[in-house]
């Protein structure tokens, strides 16, 4: 009999409360420990102080008529104020809708009317956004509108618009203002609501970015993001001595469900560098306020690495944090280890649909483990590989469809039915659209996107396997494999290539690499040098984009 594909992760109690709940009690438990540290803003308060300024908030929010159920954007790079929405509206059982920052008009008039936003907290701007304009735009009914009673052609869900910032802008609410419109103490209000509040209300929105069609509204509970933060704080042994730098941004899981509700579900500090992730205020963060761990993509903990300065920066209090996006290769790992003293580090491996969490690397995994694959399965979650034809789960060591199922599974696609269907299978099994296999201890190896796998005259290609040869070149820092349109052969693999500093590199090199080892058909036929690639704010890379651009660079449009 074939051994299985298949793993679940360790069982523990799960949080049977709401995120407002949970909050509360921690707070109870630790008023006086640093809670959360805005350093662009000047902002350092305890939990105590938090909780003032999120009940402050959420009654606010109650006094300008939102309720449970209703629909809260929020559209800002990372700030305290952020923060605070986040816990408010899971206290009075709004359901936060994150807007990823780097939104243009379709995109928010979309997200916003897809899910019947009601209230929008909004920053000014964010880099060349011009964030009130841009509403303005799509909302002129503003400047004759009174704060709180929008009626807009373009927005008709839209009702109330809250600026962060003490300027006054016609039509919108401050959110100081807000603030302050809540009743004096308003704690046991507030308690009275959460009464009503269950662990398995949809409370967070999160847009999933897909690569082709509108992004699509992925929606989350208490119980899913709360448990997740939870174990991956239990992950990393957080405890409510560590302080957590949070480069990553808050309107993704890995910023507001591994950071923020990491670091709330055990008493932990929460340290923000700045709006948007940098190498050198991460860095000044992490020295300055004795951080002890630390997030991020691959790319970014490269960059801090190699600020030319990097040795002024005091990293001694560092221990652990989680990797996300990508799988972490061995030279970066080692790099992790000796320089950052990032000694406990784990990878983890999810998405938005999953809360986000679905494997990691434990804290004691061997180093070959915490580079090759991706961990095991995470605390009461299960995993398994299908084939791609049968849907059989595979046998160990075959490469197939990651499948996970788990208490943190989403609900569903906001108002899609079809497509969640689709996505969640009849015994609640998530498919995940990638590729992996898994060994006899349960470790997960992601081998790359259904969609990316090159079908070449008939041959499956997997780019990861590609990837993975290429890298032992000396002279590559990073390298990325895909597949172009062939009038013969269906597909040809195509790869981008990043030179290390102060290496050159030419396609021919790459290819003559290739040659006498590995299959003929894998070998790159279109090879381009790059300073760059494609990335996501969150760091990764967007191979699509890479496949469009090659394809009409080649000529190859005709082929498609």
């Amino acid at each position: 009999m074939k051994n299985l594909a298949q793993s679940f992760g360790e069982q523990a109690p799960l949080l049977q409360c709401t995120i407002g709940n949970h909050f509360c009690k921690i707070v109870e438990a630790n008023p006086d420990r640093l809670a959360l540290v805005s350093l662009n803003q000047d902002i350092r308060w305890t939990y105590a102080e938090l909780k003032r300024e999120v009940d402050r908030f959420a009654s606010g929010l109650l006094a300008i008529g939102i309720e449970k159920g209703d629909r809260v954007g929020i559209w800002s790079p990372n700030c305290a104020e952020w923060v605070i929405c986040q816990i408010a509206t899971a206290r009075i059982g709004a359901i936060l809708v994150c807007i990823n920052p780097a939104y243009r008009l379709y995109e928010l008039e979309y997200a916003l009317n897809k899910v019947a936003c009601k209230a929008l907290v909004t920053a000014e701007a964010f880099k060349t956004s011009q964030y009130l304009e841009m509403i303005q735009e799509l909302a002129p009914e503003l400047a004759s509108a009174e704060p709180g009673n929008l009626n807009s052609k373009k927005l008709p869900y839209l009702r109330t618009v809250i600026r962060l910032g003490e300027d006054v802008s016609v039509g919108f609410f401050n959110f100081s203002g807000v603030c302050d419109m809540g009743l004096p103490n308003p704690n046991e209000h507030l308690h009275a609501i959460e009464r009503t509040l269950e662990p398995e209300d949809i409370i967070n929105i999160q847009f999933t970015s897909g690569t082709t069609g509108n992004p699509k509204g992925a929606s989350l509970s208490h119980l899913g993001i709360l448990n997740n933060g939870y174990f991956d704080a239990r992950a990393m042994r957080l405890t409510s001595d560590d302080r957590l730098c949070i480069p990553v941004p808050l309107y993704h899981c890995f910023g507001m469900v591994m950071g923020v509700l990491a670091c709330i579900s055990v008493g932990a500090a929460m340290v923000f560098p700045g709006e948007v992730f940098e190498a050198e205020s991460t860095m000044r963060a992490v020295s300055e306020e004795k951080c002890t761990a630390l997030h991020g993509v691959p790319t970014m903990f490269v960059a801090v690495l190699d600020l030319p300065d990097f040795n002024a920066y005091d990293t001694s209090n560092l221990r652990t944090g989680m990797i996300a996006g990508a799988t972490c290769p061995e030279e970066l790992m080692q790099r992790l280890i000796n320089e950052l003293g990032l000694s406990e580090i784990i990878i983890a491996y999810g998405q938005t649909e999953c809360s986000p969490v679905n494997t990691a690397t434990a804290i004691d995994d061997t180093f070959e483990q915490r580079t090759s694959t991706v961990g095991r399965p995470h605390t009461n979650w299960e995993v398994k590989v299908i084939d791609l034809k049968t849907g059989e789960t595979c046998a160990v060591g075959e490469t197939g469809e990651v499948c996970v199922r788990g208490y943190g599974i989403m609900t569903g696609y906001w108002g899609d039915e079809d497509l969640t269907a689709q996505t969640i299978d009849s015994e609640g099994f998530l498919h995940s659209g990638d590729l992996g296999e898994m060994d006899l201890k349960g470790y997960l190896k992601i081998t790359g996107r259904i969609k990316d796998m090159i079908i070449r005259g008939g041959e499956n290609i997997y780019p990861r396997e590609v990837e993975a040869f290429l890298y032992q070149h000396p002279s590559i820092a990073e390298v990325q494999v895909f597949g172009l349109p062939d009038i013969k052969y269906g597909e040809q693999v195509a790869a981008w290539v990043q030179p290390k500093a102060g290496a050159e590199l030419t396609p021919e090199d790459i290819r003559s690499f290739c040659q006498g080892q590995i299959t003929h058909f894998k070998i790159p036929k279109y090879v381009k040098i790059v300073s760059e690639y494609p990335m996501t704010v969150t760091g990764k890379i967007q191979k699509f984009k890479m496949r469009d651009q090659y394809t009409r660079e080649l000529g190859l449009d005709h082929n498609v």
